[in-house]
């Protein structure tokens, strides 16, 4: 069974979509493997906690900090700058986080922990509309 999800971005940030994965798992009523996998070389894929908020503002002001954009002093070795200065820091962002996951699937519900949520993480300054494809087998 094969799909694919769209999440609507309006910029840095994580954007959760637990619930739509789950709806299209539980379609399947099986037990298997689910593989998502985001189509763009400028955000991520995480599991995450869901209940505070403050995790996820955290995460994105730390890898914020972690690869300022290109305009800050300390990235002015990085050449790619003609898409932004968000573009090669979302890249760097991407290489090193997950772009993939892999989730087991019990009776049609995903074997999340109870504060564990899907998302796309978005390391652009503009929105977008990040496509992942999703993959589930038994």
């Amino acid at each position: 069974m094969q799909s694919e999800f769209s999440i609507s971005t309006r910029g840095p940030g994580l954007y959760e979509f637990t619930s739509d994965v789950a709806r299209w798992v539980a379609q399947a009523g099986d037990s298997g493997l689910l593989t998502l996998f985001v189509r763009h070389t400028s955000c991520s894929l995480l599991v995450q906690e869901n209940a505070d908020p403050e995790v996820q503002l955290d995460l994105q002001n730390f890898f914020h900090r972690l690869v300022p954009p290109t305009t800050d002093p300390s990235m002015r070795f990085l050449t790619h700058t003609y898409e932004g200065p968000d573009d090669m820091p979302a890249h760097i962002k991407a290489a090193m986080m997950p772009v993939s996951l892999s989730i087991p699937i019990s009776n049609g519900q995903m074997a999340l922990g109870t504060w564990q949520g899907i998302y796309v993480f978005e390391h652009r300054n503009a929105p977008h509309t990040r496509r992942v494809a999703a993959h589930f087998g038994t």
